[in-house]
């Protein structure tokens, strides 16, 4: 709970609004130009009291009615996300946005027509005419396809995983820019609509962003592959059926990683004498 700080107020947005009661079925709260908005009980923390203020996200119910809640949608207005679809209807697709009220996506805004069960990225959109909080997976138009200058290589980013191509994924980065991670610099299972952090490979002379999950140099990528190691012989009894001579599906099946990063973390927890080689595999010492 918060007290004091009214921010401002938007459908599709977090707000932080003053309680003007409670009831038995909920708060009400003062939403501004939206008149007094009920938080259901279910999302009224303990001990909440009239005047208190509290940060909560606005949409509108089944009704089409102004209703809060201190459940956090996976993504807000101006937010992309990777979103299940639950349901196809005549009017277009329901997706999972994490609300009790599922996402419509249009059957014109939608890129591929959508089938229940499978996950898209989507971008959540305002109508302004119609007040109503609507989905987009046609989202080319809403991102950069070249750095403006922001990005430096070895920046930091947030990734979300939004397509394959012949090349590997195409990727978000920070919410502004298309991406790219080459598939044979892929050392760990990535799927559609996952979000990363991933680091700049490079910026190339047209301005494309090439992008990497694992900082660059041996030293920043070999704990992660062999913390990914170690924690699978911990999980099967101390041995894993993979050795140099697995092939390279063999190990990304088991440790999602390439033969070459296998090969060098093995190479690393065997010196710290953490591992014996096998014939048939590697077992855990101890």
């Amino acid at each position: 709970i918060l007290r004091g700080g009214i921010c401002m107020i938007k459908l599709g947005h977090y707000s932080t609004l003053e309680v003007v009661k409670t009831l038995s079925f909920g708060a009400y709260l003062d939403a501004g130009p939206f008149g007094e908005v009920l938080l259901p009980k279910r999302y009224v923390p303990r001990g909440l009291e009239a005047g208190d203020a509290l940060e909560v996200f606005l949409y509108c119910d089944s009704d089409d009615r102004v209703i809060a809640t201190t459940e956090r949608p996976f993504a807000a207005v101006g937010e992309f996300a990777g979103l299940v679809a639950k349901d196809v209807a005549a009017n277009g697709a329901y997706v999972d946005w994490g609300l009790m009220k599922d996402l419509l996506v249009p059957f014109r805004e939608q890129s591929e027509k959508m089938e229940v069960g499978k996950v898209y990225v989507v971008k959540v959109l305002f109508d302004e005419t119609t007040d109503r909080i609507y989905g987009t997976s046609k989202i080319s138009k809403y991102l950069l396809d070249t750095n403006d200058g922001e990005l430096k290589e070895g920046d930091e980013v947030k990734v979300l995983v939004w397509m394959r191509t012949d090349l590997g994924y195409k990727l978000i980065v920070n919410d502004l820019y298309v991406g790219l991670i080459f598939k044979n610099e892929i050392f760990q299972p990535i799927k559609i609509g996952q979000t990363l952090r991933g680091y700049v490979k490079q910026i190339r002379e047209d301005g494309k962003i090439d992008i990497m999950l694992q900082k660059q140099g041996y030293h920043n990528h070999i704990p992660d592959a062999t913390d990914v190691i170690l924690k699978k012989l911990k999980e099967t009894n101390g041995f894993i059926e993979v050795t140099d001579n697995s092939t390279p599906d063999e190990i990304y099946t088991i440790l999602g990683m390439s033969k070459k990063a296998f090969k060098k973390a093995v190479g690393s927890l065997y010196k710290q004498r953490l591992v014996i080689l096998e014939e048939k595999g590697i077992k855990l010492i101890g």
